[in-house]
């Protein structure tokens, strides 16, 4: 017994000895072996001597790239910060100008005021001046992908791109589940109800830049159209409306909200007829407004005349167009007044003050319809200046040798 015992205790110190550096080779640890064969009671303690000297003598080692992490995350921090600040005081100054309350002053009041105290008559509404947050000036700035000591976070993150990649692994789970429930369906004899099939009409992808934003990752061309080869595959399935809200995630709708909110009402004769005019009917350099009364009978009146105002055959089909498209040609009287400019301009400039005021007279669907079709979007093109020293907008002078 005792020679066993000297053994389990030669054992123990070995042990000890291989395990600990040298520094932890005290007396501590001695003692705490002594007591151990002594006291049978205090083998719990000095186990729980030694873990608790472990946990209290180990650092915590931070890795490099976590620490310059920290140092990029601190500065983006303090710089959007500065920003929230800045943004602050400028949005009281214009509350100021405009005379109103700061303290009550929106974002909805901003852009008005913006948009009142510095016009501009840029088309392109990205160019023009504004006032937003800033969490949505700058884009968003990715997390952390690996703890302190540098183990990254995500299962894909040496691809590069772990959220692309998830998400592409995402949708090949979806396809395969779908697959699986089609299955299961066919073996059921079971028919799926017409009204669950998805309808994305109306609807498209995100483009490359959407879905970078979304994803805080950069995509390239090749990685965008596998994507949308991916998505148009789990769409295509019979019962993928299971899946319907990841679907709508990455799709936005062609026609906004907001010609449903710009509608105007029709206003109302003393005979009773609806009718809605549209001014500011520009093309190029023609200028003029389009009234359109209903019910009718299809009559177009252009400065007094009819259709035969404009002689050429295109300018006509120009003008009929939005009442063929929408099937109104025989339901609505159009009256226009149109000046400046030639036929081309001035049928453009008529064409979208009729489509324009069709809106009040048509349902949601064919406002969508209208919409695709390009009709209730305004042609801003105008014909280019001649340039000093060249014969044309573009034309440039015949170079010849000698």
């Amino acid at each position: 017994m005792f020679l066993c015992y000297n053994k389990m205790s030669f054992a123990i110190k070995l042990t000890l000895k291989q395990a600990l550096p040298i520094a932890s080779r005290s007396s501590i640890i001695l003692q705490n072996v002594y007591n151990y064969s002594s006291k049978a009671t205090s083998q719990d303690n000095f186990y729980n001597n030694f873990t608790d000297w472990e946990t209290l003598s180990k650092k915590k080692k931070v890795s490099k790239a976590m620490r310059a992490y920290l140092e990029r995350a601190k500065e983006h921090d303090e710089f959007m910060k500065k920003q929230q600040f800045e943004y602050n005081i400028g949005k009281r100054h214009l509350a100021n100008m405009m005379g109103e309350d700061p303290e009550t002053f929106t974002q909805k009041d901003v852009d008005r005021a913006v948009e009142y105290l510095f016009p501009s008559g840029i088309y392109d509404r990205a160019a023009r001046p504004l006032m937003k947050p800033p969490e949505e000036v700058f884009p968003a700035r990715k997390a952390a992908e690996f703890d302190e000591a540098g183990w990254p976070h995500h299962f894909l993150f040496y691809t590069g791109k772990p959220n692309f990649f998830k998400l592409l692994y995402d949708i090949t789970e979806n396809i395969q589940d779908l697959y699986k429930y089609g299955d299961k369906v066919i073996r059921k004899k079971e028919v799926t109800d017409e009204k669950l099939l998805l309808n994305i009409t109306g609807s498209v992808w995100l483009t490359k830049d959407q879905l970078e934003q979304l994803l805080v990752e950069t995509v390239t061309d090749l990685e965008y159209d596998n994507f949308k080869l991916a998505m148009d595959r789990l769409v295509s399935l019979p019962h993928s409306h299971i899946y319907k809200d990841f679907i709508e995630k990455f799709r936005k709708p062609l026609a906004t909200q907001r010609f449903a909110l710009e509608i105007p009402k029709p206003s109302y004769d003393e005979n009773g007829n609806a009718f809605v005019t549209t001014y500011e009917c520009l093309r190029k350099k023609a200028r003029g407004d389009v009234t359109i009364k209903s019910p009718g009978t299809g009559k177009i009146t252009i400065n007094g005349q009819d259709l035969t105002y404009f002689e050429d055959t295109q300018s006509r089909e120009q003008v009929i167009f939005p009442l063929i498209f929408t099937g109104m040609q025989d339901k609505v009287d159009i009256v226009c007044n149109i000046e400046g400019g030639g036929p081309s301009g001035q049928s453009g400039a008529i064409r979208w003050g009729i489509a324009w005021g069709l809106r009040s007279f048509v349902d949601k669907d064919m406002l969508e319809a209208m919409q695709l079709a390009g009709l209730l979007t305004r042609d801003h093109r105008r014909r280019e200046r001649k340039k000093p020293g060249q014969p044309g907008a573009r034309k440039k002078p015949t170079w010849k040798r000698r």
